[in-house]
């Protein structure tokens, strides 16, 4: 299992209860996966640097999750259907060891 980030951006009026239902479902698809959530962050409310989908602020919602390569792009695919996300990106995280390996050998 590869160990991924998911950074999701909802609309800035979204209420706390919109937050946690979209948190919910995404733990939830993760699961469904055969993968899953190793932590959570609610980054909260930020400006965004261009209007995405009429909205000029929103809320960012960050995931670290273990996922299989073959299922990346289903979560990916599966995200971009929701309503309530007006932006999503996915993106593998680099192994420590790989990263520590290389500076010993320069």
């Amino acid at each position: 299992m590869g160990q991924y980030e998911l950074t999701v951006v909802l609309p800035g009026k979204s209420s706390p209860a919109k937050k946690k239902a979209v948190q919910e479902r995404i733990e939830k698809l993760v699961k469904l996966l055969s993968g899953k959530v190793d932590s959570f962050l609610d980054w909260g409310e930020i400006s965004l640097a261009y209007k995405i989908k009429k909205h000029t602020e929103g809320i960012f919602l960050h995931f670290v999750v273990e996922l299989e390569s073959k299922n990346v792009k289903s979560l990916s695919d599966k995200l971009k259907t929701e309503e309530d996300i007006i932006r999503s990106l996915l993106v593998r995280c680099q192994r420590r060891e790989n990263t520590e390996e290389k500076s010993e050998q320069n």
